[in-house]
């Protein structure tokens, strides 16, 4: 219907023209409101409305048709811009290639015009044709000839053909070898067609004819391999061009790839200084300076971004959050987390929330907020397994596992509700509905890891049917090799079988990858018993340190050093 109203309007603009023809005579009008006196027949009528009709139903060359008819009767150039589009849209390129020309010579300035005609040359192969019309359109240009071979260039871009891009912008730019825009624009083509030698050699001709070219400098800097290369040139060039704006932002971005934080940072500050209102650069250094741990810095740049108010606000909430907690400041952290309305960090705001409230004995509080979030997200199951793990770490193991269940029986094939669910019933010694949970996740997502790993870690802790559990266990490594608590399990298993060097080595391993207090305790154990106690003691220790509150450590240290 958006065709429909276009037109609807076009006819009222031919009416328009119709009444202007019978006025009295008028001072002449402006270039652009020069129609034709044309008047609105019901011939003319009739074929604007099958031509709209048909293209609304997609019969694109009867409307080319009777477009192009009533394009050559009018000559008013609103239809003849219309008729070029629709036959262009049918891939009638010899009628569309018509009637643009009618177009130009209604409206021989018109940019749109002619960049629908240098469209339809290139769509339909005339290169020849297309390459003598745009040479005439770059000579009237000078002395700005060179800015009019950039934006030609990238009028091209999205165009499939890259090699007959790359002729004919070769074959353009031929009369204007002495300037560094038609080098630029012959690697940009080269690089499109795949020809990456010639690419390099002519934006380092266009850096020898202009070395201070931030737009050179960023393609020839695209040119070279990511990582060491690629930041040594920016780095280089930046050194004899210091203000270069957009090259420092682009060596700036580059070092947070490389999680070269600090360097970053650095970079990103002397962009700040330069504009120091600059959001998007306040922004940068605040995350970049969470990045390395400098809270100070991050929360004053973070709360600046807040106050301007330009840009994703949320993030920064979340983050100054973060900072307030982690200060021990929780009445700053809860402020900031409800102010978190949307994206994808207001889950966390609220379940972060809800823990604070816990750390501050208002459980039932805390436990209120997640079910009014529950309440506007029903589907959401993040929010449950938040709710069972407050219960959990307020020790309430029983109403832990009672709520899941409970929520279970309403969604008996939620694979993440039935493995939370399976840990909890795990956690109280409900062995058989525990394995019951984790085998329908398993049929219900074959391709879960933590499934398999959950079952057989499981068995190995019973110290049961160890062959099913190394299966289980083989298979989760499989799908995850590289995951922590899998090789964990892995090293676990190896214990139970006698393995013990082997297990060592396993479990060394998952605590490289994830320092995690329980897979301390299980390379503490391993150590006991190869005769080390004194490393286990250590190991334990330090573990200890970080993570005082670990039931699983606890237990395990007071097994063997009461």
């Amino acid at each position: 219907m958006n065709h429909f109203f276009r037109f609807f309007a076009l006819l009222v603009m031919l009416a328009g023209a119709r009444a202007w023809a019978q006025a009295p005579v008028a001072p002449p009008a402006p270039k652009e409101d020069r129609l034709p006196k044309q008047e609105l027949t019901g011939q003319i009528l009739y074929q604007f409305l099958l031509a709209e009709i048909a293209a609304q139903r997609g019969q694109f060359g009867l409307s080319a048709s009777a477009y192009l008819d009533l394009a050559m009767s009018t000559r008013d150039p609103r239809i003849v811009r219309r008729a070029a589009e629709i036959a262009f849209h049918a891939r009638q390129y010899d009628a569309a290639l018509t009637v643009c020309r009618l177009w130009l010579s209604l409206e021989p300035e018109s940019a749109q015009a002619k960049q629908m005609l240098s469209t339809l040359l290139l769509a339909s192969g005339r290169i020849e044709e297309l390459a003598d019309s745009l040479a005439r359109d770059l000579a009237a240009e000078a002395p700005g000839v060179g800015d009019a071979l950039i934006r030609l260039a990238r009028a091209f871009v999205r165009y499939p053909d890259k090699l007959a891009i790359q002729r004919l912008l070769d074959r353009l730019t031929q009369p204007y070898l002495d300037l560094a825009e038609a080098h630029l624009v012959r690697a940009q083509a080269a690089a499109g067609a795949g020809d990456a030698d010639r690419a390099r050699r002519e934006i380092d001709q266009a850096l020898e004819m202009r070395p201070a070219w931030e737009l050179a400098a960023l393609f020839k800097a695209e040119m070279l391999p990511k990582g060491a290369a690629q930041l040594d040139f920016l780095k280089t060039w930046l050194a004899a061009n210091p203000d270069a704006h957009d090259v420092r932002l682009g060596y700036a971005r580059g070092l947070v790839s490389e999680k070269r934080y600090e360097a970053a940072r650095i970079e990103f500050r002397r962009l700040l200084s330069a504009n120091p209102s600059n959001p998007d650069m306040i922004y940068a250094v605040g995350i970049l300076s969470l990045q390395v741990n400098d809270a100070a810095e991050a929360e004053q740049q973070l709360k600046r971004f807040v106050e301007i108010g330009r840009g994703e606000l949320d993030p920064a909430r979340f983050y100054l959050g973060q900072i307030a907690d982690q200060a021990g400041r929780p009445d700053d952290a809860l402020r900031w987390y409800d102010q978190v309305a949307a994206g994808e960090h207001a889950m966390p705001a609220k379940v972060r929330a809800s823990q604070i409230l816990l750390r501050q004995g208002k459980l039932d509080e805390a436990r209120e907020r997640l079910a009014a979030a529950r309440a506007k997200a029903p589907g959401d199951i993040r929010l449950v397994v938040a709710e069972a793990q407050l219960l959990r770490d307020a020790g309430r193991h029983e109403d832990a596992f009672a709520f899941l269940a409970k929520v279970l029986e309403v969604q008996p094939d939620q694979a993440d509700l039935l493995y939370e669910t399976a840990l909890a019933a795990e956690k109280l010694g409900y062995v058989d509905v525990s394995e019951r949970h984790l085998r329908r996740m398993i049929a219900l997502k074959p391709d879960s890891a933590q499934a398999y790993n959950a079952l057989g870690f499981s068995l190995v802790e019973r110290n049961l049917r160890l062959e099913e559990a190394a299966q289980l266990i083989d298979q989760a490594l499989s799908l995850a090799p590289d995951d922590p608590f899998i090789l964990d399990s892995k090293g676990w298993l190896l214990f139970r079988q006698g393995n013990r060097a082997a297990a060592l080595e396993a479990l060394q391993k998952a605590f490289a990858k994830k320092p995690d207090p329980e897979i301390a305790a299980h390379i503490g154990e391993v150590l006991w018993a190869l005769g080390r106690a004194d490393e286990a003691k250590i190991v334990w220790r330090e573990a200890t340190k970080a993570y005082p509150t670990n039931e699983a450590l606890a237990a395990t240290i007071k097994r063997f050093v009461p």
